[in-house]
């Protein structure tokens, strides 16, 4: 059984169609690409897999469940993180304290533990700092624990956020366009940090982006998304030859 599957989902924002029968299938440890034009419906179908949206209709099954009509919380404990196109990152709270807040979704010593401070409550929090920690420095922003956000580059910002989705410790990474408004070089170190998080967490990666470099290099199979419906699926060199996809999208796009 496929980690993620979803079938035949569609979605409507008042009488506009944004998403249509849209099918995929993510084995455990594969890296997918989404890729389209702007306003394609890429992002909503990450909205709707999250439960931001509820599709109008379709099924999304992650590791064996139906996730439609959950809330964003309980399909991200179950192990489904992902990252935004717009940086959702809070102004006055330092890199470290991010990352740890996410790791409350793992806590358990609860509402009592934390009152009264029990032993639980002091190894858990030693344990998600420990945690946080390894985050960052896998991230390469280890050195900017203690500063808050906006004193950042915006590429090391980038990878806050890919730490903090990471420390829900997930089966499955969203990455909504990950190297997005990057400089050459940020986008060679985002590239790299893809890869190693593939290797050594074994994680499967959906991403949508926008540099085809990144998705020809680092995807194994590929979405063309057009109008909300898929009009081509296959491999890097599959895609870069669809007469389709050239047409509505790679040959109105710079290729980088």
């Amino acid at each position: 059984m496929p980690l993620l599957r979803i079938e035949k989902m569609t979605h409507y924002f008042g009488g506009l169609r944004a998403v249509h029968n849209y099918d995929l299938e993510i084995e455990s440890g594969q890296v997918r690409g989404l890729i389209g034009p702007n306003g394609a419906g890429k992002t909503t179908v990450f909205d709707l897999i999250t439960g931001i949206y509820r599709p109008t209709q379709g099924e999304i099954i992650f590791d064996g469940r139906e996730i439609v009509g959950l809330k964003p919380h309980q399909i991200a404990s179950m192990g489904l993180g992902r990252t935004f196109q717009n940086l959702l990152l809070w102004r006055y709270m330092t890199v470290l304290e991010h990352v740890k807040m996410a790791c409350y979704s793992k806590i358990s010593y609860g509402l009592i533990g934390a009152f009264f401070g029990t032993p639980r409550c002091h190894r858990e929090e030693g344990e998600n700092e420990n945690k946080a920690y390894r985050l960052l420095e896998m991230m390469g922003v280890g050195d900017f624990a203690d500063q808050v956000v906006p004193n950042l580059p915006y590429g090391a910002q980038r990878r806050v956020e890919m730490a903090r989705a990471l420390a829900i410790e997930p089966k499955i990474l969203l990455l909504d366009e990950p190297t997005a408004g990057m400089n050459p070089e940020e986008l060679i170190q985002m590239m790299e940090i893809i890869r190693r998080i593939h290797e050594e967490l074994g994680l499967a990666i959906f991403l949508i982006e926008h540099r085809m470099r990144v998705v020809m290099e680092l995807c194994e199979i590929i979405q063309t998304l057009v109008f909300g419906e898929v009009i081509a699926r296959g491999t890097p060199e599959e895609i870069q030859n669809n007469p389709k996809v050239i047409d509505a999208y790679l040959g109105k796009e710079a290729v980088v």
